[in-house]
């Protein structure tokens, strides 16, 4: 098997860990967990030349700036999406500018991985089902009954990984609860492999226009020093959807190998937390920059500068950035992204 070409995504704005993530600078970029930032990070875990090509990076014009600062010169690829249109499509964009039986290496850029060998196995062995032809999805091994993440159910087994049985939404605490106890069931963590031919198939058999669409823009694209950039007139008519929704959740085709390997989408205030669990002192706090915590459990403390002081409380977070103060009980750290603050950047 050739090389496989990672495909990092670098969209969103990351609004729920605001405001540390801002419009300006989102959570790809920063250095939430060690002194590399999640995108650095990524880049990292598929440096190695014997087992990876150099990546494609998709990205928005309006952070590739930053892209071309932390993605190391002569080292990779970028595609410039004219906007977002959610994975479909941008994972679309980066296969058409690869060969068909190329096998990709879908990575979001902003989630944290705490044990690299466990990534690069789990990635081998879905590039060796990808050059047969199957669709692979990581099933992350769920370590909680969490509520925020889809779920993939485990279907027959195959050479090399499984079947997937099914996708589930986004279940309630009963539900999560339930996947942990039946076994079987999979965090899906949106990090996929397939030969860059299979996908362009599959996508026209279930979104043609979609797929259509995007080859279009593609055709009427230009090259830009390193940067490809597709044309934005023909971008624009695309349906922005997922690629679970526009082609795993359709496909006959989907596979899934198991990944147990400490891995977290950074999505919350509350998850980051978890993330960090190793700096918690015996009390479970946590606190970056100056701050002092008495008679407190579970507390995390994030600041820039101000000193911040808390006294007698329990599952608390309270972030300090650039003038913007928030303070958030770790239950409600999935609401933040809802803060006139955060939608404002």
């Amino acid at each position: 098997m050739d090389r496989i070409t990672p495909v990092v995504l670098c969209g969103g704005g990351g609004t729920r860990l605001w405001p540390r993530s801002r419009a300006r600078t989102p959570k790809p970029f920063l250095p939430l967990i060690g002194s590399r930032t999640l995108f650095e990070e990524a880049l990292a875990r598929v440096e190695d030349p014997a087992a990876f090509a150099p990546p494609i990076v998709v990205t928005g014009a309006a952070h590739l700036d930053l892209v071309d600062r932390q993605l190391p010169g002569g080292q990779g690829r970028v595609i410039v999406e004219p906007e977002g249109k959610n994975t479909a499509a941008a994972i679309a964009l980066a296969a058409l500018r690869l060969p068909e039986d190329a096998v990709m290496l879908v990575c979001p850029s902003d989630h944290h991985i705490a044990d690299d060998d466990a990534f690069r196995e789990a990635a081998l062995a879905a590039a060796a089902l990808a050059a047969k032809g199957w669709l692979v999805a990581f099933g992350i091994e769920p370590t909680r009954p969490e509520t925020g993440y889809g779920y993939i159910l485990r279907g027959e087994a195959i050479e090399g990984g499984y079947r997937i049985g099914r996708f589930v939404e986004k279940p309630d605490r009963e539900r999560a609860e339930s996947f942990l106890a039946e076994g079987g069931y999979s965090w899906n963590g949106g990090i996929f492999a397939f030969r860059a031919g299979s996908f362009l198939e599959e996508l026209a058999r279930h979104r043609p226009a979609l797929a259509e669409a995007v080859r279009a823009s593609v055709e009427q694209g230009r090259e830009d020093g390193r940067c490809f950039r597709p044309d934005a007139a023909t971008f624009a008519a695309i349906e922005a959807e997922s690629v679970d929704y526009a082609v795993m959740e359709e496909t006959d085709h989907a596979a899934m190998v198991p990944a147990a390997m400490g891995w977290s989408d950074i999505g919350t205030w509350f998850s980051l937390r978890v993330a960090r669990e190793a700096e918690a002192d015996a009390q479970g706090n946590i606190a970056r920059g100056p701050a002092e915590l008495v008679d407190c459990r579970k507390v995390m403390v994030e600041t820039d500068g101000p000193r911040v002081s808390v006294v007698g409380l329990e599952d608390v977070i309270v972030v300090v950035d650039g003038g913007e103060v928030l303070v958030t009980s770790a239950a409600g750290a999935a609401k933040v992204g809802a803060l006139k603050g955060a939608k404002g950047g």
